[in-house]
């Protein structure tokens, strides 16, 4: 990533403060499927507003997002949350095992198999991507079926795509 894309993301969190907690929207129904122990990685965190909820269900938290806005935004409602500033394009900058690994709206098909190898044993992966299915596609969509491929060896708990998004909900 660019620092043109650091500032892009910069200029978008400006201003909107910190947003609202919640689960990331694959699990929407499923909360229960989160432990309320253990760690737990949100990965492109923007705001921070899932790193939060996962915060406040009682898990550790490592966030990493490349904007400092976007992080100083989520520090401000939760700063047990470790919030980290780093490029996912220069690979995880952090290392497991986790018992929960998010990781919404960030395609890197290159991270699949590491955060893979990051989740402990049991341990819950929730990833949603922009996607070709049910959309024209684009630059940054993953065409249809990416996660499935990629994280079908995990047990497969929800998986769905369409409307231009794809997202897999699995477990080690």
């Amino acid at each position: 990533m660019s620092a043109s894309d650091r500032e892009r993301w910069d200029a978008r969190f400006t201003g909107l403060g910190a947003g609202e907690p919640g689960p990331p929207a694959a699990l929407a129904g499923r909360e229960d499927l989160v432990p309320t122990a253990g760690r737990a990685l949100d990965l492109a965190c923007g705001r921070g507003t899932v790193a939060v909820w996962l915060a406040r269900r009682g898990l550790v938290v490592d966030a990493v997002d490349v904007s400092p806005v976007g992080l100083a935004a989520g520090r401000a409602q939760a700063p047990e949350v470790r919030w980290i500033e780093a490029d996912l394009d220069d690979g995880l900058p952090v290392t497991g095992p986790y018992d929960v690994i998010v990781c919404q709206r960030f395609r890197e098909p290159a991270l699949y198999p590491v955060l893979v190898d990051a989740l402990a044993p049991g341990g819950l992966l929730v990833v949603s991507v922009l996607s070709g299915a049910g959309d024209t596609g684009g630059p940054f969509r993953a065409p249809p079926g990416e996660l499935l491929a990629a994280f079908g060896a995990l047990d497969v708990l929800h998986h769905a795509q369409g409307q231009g998004e794809e997202s897999v909900v699995a477990r080690r």
